[in-house]
């Protein structure tokens, strides 16, 4: 069983951020480039109006333009269910189909979405296919996938545990994944306690911008201001 000591709170706290935030407050803290750490495009939010997610990442690999050697398919595969359960929750499972065209058929439907949730998973993230959305919206798990299907075709999870790489964003099993509307993020494990109260401060600095275009005493010249002003302030921290 990995361990990570993040208490729940913490995680709480750090749900109740927006993505967008939450990577503002990672690139105030230098500790990554800012062109990393998050997935691309191509794994868009099927949900994006559910809220964010939080949860430690349950990786593996998956197939479905052909049958398994080992003739198991789609949920039957007993390993994985226990290897997703020695990861600590809450749960994201994270799979890579390694097809050469990805996304043929779904693993992931209705079914596979309420085995995860009984097993305190709260999202689903692949660049392979995904079905059954209606259903799975309505029971508030999140789904980032690059692909829709009809059919499981030959669905399958190859392996598990190992690193794997899903939108540009490379992923073990245990990493802490923060992710909603926007996409999907690795959240350093070091800075967990941190970010939440950085997070609040961007805010915090956004609004009195935000307010200049509502106010009706917009200039470039109060900007210019309001800029010097919250530069210096970032100096004195």
């Amino acid at each position: 069983m990995l361990s990570t000591g993040i208490p729940p709170e913490d995680l709480e706290a750090l749900r109740r951020i927006d993505s967008c935030t939450l990577a503002n407050a990672i690139e105030v803290l230098n500790v990554r480039p800012r062109n990393e750490g998050f997935t691309h495009s191509e794994i868009p939010c099927r949900f994006p109006r559910l809220p964010p997610v939080v949860g430690y990442a349950v990786t593996g690999t998956v197939r479905s333009a052909a049958p398994p050697i080992g003739g198991r398919c789609y949920y039957d595969h007993i390993e994985w269910w226990r290897y997703l359960e020695s990861v600590p929750s809450p749960r994201i499972v994270v799979l890579q189909d390694l097809d050469e065209k990805p996304g043929v058929g779904a693993l992931f439907g209705e079914l596979h979405a309420r085995i995860c949730m009984a097993l305190n998973c709260v999202a689903h993230i692949t660049n392979g296919a995904v079905r059954d959305l209606p259903a799975i919206e309505r029971l508030g798990f999140q789904l980032f996938a690059s692909h829709l299907s009809v059919s499981h075709a030959y669905a399958h999870v190859v392996d598990f545990g190992e690193p794997i790489e899903i939108g540009g964003l490379p992923i073990r099993s245990g990493d802490l994944l923060h992710a909603d509307l926007h996409g999907v993020q690795t959240v350093p494990l070091a800075a967990v306690k941190q970010l939440p109260a950085i997070a609040s401060d961007i805010l915090s600095g956004e609004q009195v911008f935000i307010q200049m275009g509502i106010d009706g005493n917009f200039s470039v010249e109060r900007l210019a201001a309001e800029i010097r002003a919250h530069a210096e302030a970032q100096k004195c921290k």
